[in-house]
């Protein structure tokens, strides 16, 4: 694995460093689990389609600029570093579109991914239903044939961003006598469609982080279907895949944290003494590992399959371990220390969202260990 970056890949970071110091808010904009904060956020991700940097690893006739994927790592690097805003799109970008662009028909992507590049439509990720959360199969909600499309009909939770945004994605169960993975369809939807209810729910700190979502009978037409009816599940691994890798949870994102976090432990040592200098390190080094693996991830050719669990697993990890370390650095601070603060609890979450740390545990000694069922 070559770890030098070429020329052209140099001058892209140069590029992209330049328009983030002219363009990054000088202050933070208001939490983006807010109305006025999503507001703000959905404005930044038009001025990042507005530069083509929303999405910089796309096709261009999609709103990208056709950059390697090593580059999109270059780019995240420099956006973490930067302290830009959160992306109130990443449900789309990183998720959906990844989906649409392995599975979705020509007409799906040329509709659906230029709005979604440009920050004009934000997805919400309406995977999660009561009783099927990590074990996705065991989902009820249904969608039922009819003339020129699918009714929907059910509830789902957890919905990431469904409070403000536009249009969901999700699985829904078009076979009534199917059970587990087998007939299964992977629709889009509007979020403002007759029969469908938005319900938020609040996280510890009251913000509306996620939503419930109740379907009756939604209507959703034939061509916002991606792959085949029936053939959810295997589309759905697509999402998932990305999910666990590297797309939801950048390298970039855990070293500029890490960095930050060595600075906080310079300001405090004289207090701290050396009791969390071993942990600052294992922080800083461990992010930097997550570096690494992702450069070997894009030199491959293939799917990573069932290793994107350990991905998961380890960026979730590190990302509770890294804010608990900066706590602790502050002590008492920490409760004024609104970033760092409000960033742990949303590492807490991390363990569990996209499969929950002990299904990945399973993923990884069945398929990649071969051990037998039932023998962790």
């Amino acid at each position: 694995m070559d770890l030098e970056f070429g020329a052209a890949d140099e001058e892209f970071r140069g590029e992209v460093r330049g328009w983030l110091r002219e363009h990054v808010p000088a202050r933070p904009l208001p939490s983006l689990e807010t109305a006025e904060g999503f507001a703000a956020h959905r404005e930044w991700e038009r001025t990042l389609g507005a530069a083509r940097l929303g999405v910089v690893s796309w096709p261009e006739e999609y709103g990208g600029r056709g950059a390697s994927v090593l580059q999109w790592l270059v780019f995240e690097e420099e956006y973490y570093a930067a302290g830009a805003p959160g992306r109130v799109s990443q449900n789309g970008i990183n998720l959906l579109a990844p989906t649409l662009l392995k599975h979705g028909t020509p007409e799906q992507l040329a509709r659906i991914l230029p709005p979604m590049a440009a920050g004009e439509v934000i997805w919400a990720q309406a995977w999660s239903e009561p009783g099927a959360g990590s074990d996705l199969a065991a989902l009820r909600a249904t969608a039922t044939r009819t003339d020129g499309g699918w009714l929907l009909d059910g509830q789902k939770t957890w919905s990431s961003r469904a409070a403000f945004a536009d249009r969901g994605f999700g699985l829904f169960r078009s076979d009534a006598e199917s059970s587990r993975h087998k007939g299964l369809t992977y629709l889009m939807f509007p979020l403002d469609a007759e029969g469908v209810t938005v319900r938020p729910i609040g996280r510890l700190d009251g913000k509306p982080a996620f939503a419930e979502l109740f379907l009756d009978k939604v209507f959703v037409p034939d061509e916002d279907v991606i792959g085949a009816p029936g053939d959810g599940w295997r589309v759905a691994m697509a999402t998932a895949g990305n999910e666990r890798g590297l797309t939801l949870r950048s390298p970039g994102r855990f070293t500029a944290a890490a960095e930050r976090l060595v600075e906080l432990w310079k300001e405090r040592a004289d207090a701290s003494g050396d009791a969390l200098r071993d942990r600052v390190a294992d922080a800083w080094i461990r992010a930097r590992a997550y570096r690494l693996k992702g450069f070997e991830t894009v030199s491959r050719d293939d799917d990573i399959g069932a290793e994107s669990s350990l991905n998961k697993v380890f960026w979730s990890e590190l990302d509770v371990a890294l804010h608990e370390t900066a706590l602790d650095l502050l002590g008492p601070d920490g409760e004024l220390e609104s970033e760092w603060l409000e960033n742990y609890v949303f590492s807490l979450a991390g363990p569990i969202y996209a499969g929950t740390n002990e299904i990945q545990r399973n993923v990884i000694a069945e398929r990649l260990l071969g051990l037998p069922r039932g023998s962790r």
